[in-house]
């Protein structure tokens, strides 16, 4: 494939296109290792002209000082052009992450959502007037932090960019967004649709490259002056030794082992149904996947054997098959790792009572496919619960009561999400106050609202995106007092 095949980056007003065969990033389809598309990849020197050309448009660009509304039909029309390109979006992340068909329009809907809403927050938006205590009066303003770097993960490309993408222009923010490298599509079809809509040259500009080069240089840059990342625990740790010694704030959604639990006073069919989905939905690449399912000891034996029959019954296959319930995961080198930790798991004593292994069937032999597996047999301090896999891979524990299952769920580095299915309110009022994690859902699992806050607590995270608190987070506090006074205080 010659250069010209390739998908060009943009700079400024410059399209930057490969002159160098390896100066490229090729994204495969997981679903049959065709070739997906191949972009055009940024490198470290890239990332010194687009600080600039980012400074360049925060501080000549009206944006930033556009009266809320304004702004705010920026943002609107970006999420109306997004929802009007909803299937051609779609199909790229379908070709791009392996993600089922209806999956990939939520996630296009999702990220129209986030659009609108921030629009909506921008106009809506009050500054604080605080009490005086004196002859004055004093005032708390929102001011964005001038050019912000965002780095989203692979696994929900469309939604993540525009969660962060979306509050940081409402704010005023210029706007480096880094989409991983398995799937950098989608990023550079938002930043199409944002220019097209009428937002500012230079206040979004995509950069497709490697974390360990392109990532690094925009932590690292001193023009940059705030840091966004949702991936890894560890690349969140050295993200944040940088910026920690910086002196800039970070926001970072990190990893989670979530805790999945099934009271003996639960709705059994209800419950089966809601760990299934917070497993294996997203081929359970998704930071809140319920991977730790806790089940009371009077009702193991039957909630297991119900699970497992469930569980049998998840269809994996194409993500274009309207049936298919569960596509592939993200790339060969990540199905391997899922498949290693079902082996530690093996070695560990456990017993695989489903799937543990990639499916047999001829039409998804090129594709990188693992069946939905159900461990059970270790205890919680075994590798397979308390490391991230990020793969279709469920681990079950029973337990005795409240108290026990308290110390096991926290009992992990992590503390992103939770979930317990329960008849008694004043149990889940008391368990979901003493779990630790940013996300606690009760008789429902991975129910998500835009308007509500999101992140973790311990590893899993600093900061929290959506919400209010989502424009909070890209935006710095500037105090503001008038003096109404004759004469200078204290004098």
């Amino acid at each position: 494939m010659n250069a010209s095949s390739h998908k060009p980056f943009r700079l400024g007003a410059d399209w930057r296109h490969s002159q160098d065969g390896d100066a490229v990033i090729t994204s495969i389809n997981p679903a049959d290792g065709s070739v997906a598309c191949i972009v055009t990849r940024a490198l470290p020197r890239d990332v010194d002209a687009a600080v600039a050309i980012a400074w360049d448009a925060f501080q000549r660009q009206p944006w930033r000082k556009l009266r809320p509304d304004q702004r705010a039909a920026t943002l609107y029309e970006i999420g109306r052009r997004l929802a009007a390109e909803r299937e051609p979006l779609a199909r790229l992340q379908m070709i791009d992450s392996g993600k089922p068909w209806k999956e990939c329009l939520n996630m296009v809907d999702s990220a129209a959502g986030h659009f609108r809403y921030y629009a909506a927050v921008c106009e809506t938006w009050q500054n604080e007037m605080t009490s005086p205590r004196g002859e004055y009066f004093s005032m708390a303003l929102a001011e964005p932090f001038g050019v912000i770097a965002a780095i989203t993960p692979w696994n929900s490309p469309i939604m993540n960019e525009a969660q962060k993408a979306a509050p940081a222009l409402a704010a005023g923010n210029a706007v480096l967004l880094k989409p991983s490298e398995e799937t950098p599509q989608l990023a550079l079809e938002l930043a199409r649709i944002c220019a097209e809509a009428g937002l500012p040259e230079g206040l979004l500009t995509v950069l497709p490259g490697h974390g360990e080069d392109v990532g690094a240089a925009l932590v690292r840059h001193p023009g940059v002056r705030m840091v966004s990342f949702t991936g890894g625990t560890e690349t969140g740790r050295a993200i944040g030794g940088i910026a920690g010694q910086r002196l800039i704030p970070v926001g970072l959604e990190l990893g989670g082992k979530s805790p999945h639990i099934v009271f003996d006073d639960a709705d059994l069919d209800r419950a089966v149904a809601g760990v299934v989905s917070g497993i294996f939905g997203s081929a359970g690449q998704s930071c809140v996947a319920g991977s730790r399912l806790f089940v009371q000891k009077s009702i193991y034996g039957r909630f297991m054997e119900a699970l497992v029959a469930r569980t049998r019954q998840v269809r994996v296959g194409l993500p274009d098959d309207p049936a298919t319930q569960m596509g592939p995961l993200v790339s060969r080198a990540h199905r391997d790792k899922v498949a290693g930790y079902v082996d530690i798991g093996r070695a560990e004593g456990g017993r695989v009572l489903v799937g543990g292994a990639a499916p047999d069937r001829a039409e998804l032999a090129n594709g990188w496919f693992y069946l939905p597996t159900v461990i059970d047999g270790l205890g919680n301090g075994a590798r397979v619960c308390q490391e991230e896999i990020f793969g279709p891979v469920l681990v079950a524990l029973p337990f005795d009561d409240e108290d026990d299952v308290i110390q096991q769920a926290n009992d992990t580095p992590f503390g992103l999400a939770a979930g317990m299915w329960t008849g008694d309110y004043a149990r889940a009022w008391r368990v979901a106050r003493e779990i630790e994690a940013g996300s606690v859902w009760i008789n429902t699992y991975k129910q998500s609202h835009i308007a509500t806050p999101f992140g973790g607590f311990k590893a899993s995270g600093i900061g929290r995106e959506k919400g209010l608190h989502g424009l909070r987070l890209y935006s710095q506090v500037k105090s503001l007092y008038w003096g109404m006074h004759n004469q200078p205080m204290g004098l």
